[in-house]
């Protein structure tokens, strides 16, 4: 029997565009996919976002942020610097901003949108403070 995998699936009207912006993003290896129009990104973790250009003859799937990919950073004592470099980096790669970025009691976060519109939440958690014994 095999094992069941689960990884995220992302549909794209340029598959290898989106797909790099992932990979070179968050350094991650880019592997090709099933198809012609199908690519994995593998993160170091193991997880997968597998990005595909749906069938021409169905309609494209809706857009929103019921369900969106959180890529989350290390977390820092410092986490709105980190989250800062991290959406600089997307923002010159072609992401777009949603929110601003915003310190939060439980680290830093913001929204923005990868080059084709799909909502993606960039995390950078607070490292918590380990209690003394």
């Amino acid at each position: 029997m095999n094992a069941i995998q689960i990884s995220w699936v992302l549909a794209a009207e340029d598959s290898a565009r989106l797909a790099t912006f992932y990979s070179e993003l968050f350094q991650a290896t880019l592997k090709p996919g099933l198809a012609e129009h199908h690519c994995i990104v593998q993160f170091s973790d193991g997880t997968q976002l597998e990005i595909y250009r749906p069938s021409r003859r169905r309609s494209f799937p809706a857009r929103g942020r019921a369900l969106a990919p959180c890529l989350r950073l290390s977390p820092s004592q410092e986490p709105l610097p980190e989250l800062q470099r991290l959406l600089s980096n997307a923002l010159q790669r072609g992401g777009s901003l949603l929110e601003e970025a915003r310190l939060e009691p439980f680290g830093a976060e913001a929204w923005i949108h990868d080059p084709e519109g799909n909502p993606l939440l960039l995390l950078a958690p607070l490292e918590s403070v380990a209690p003394m014994s």
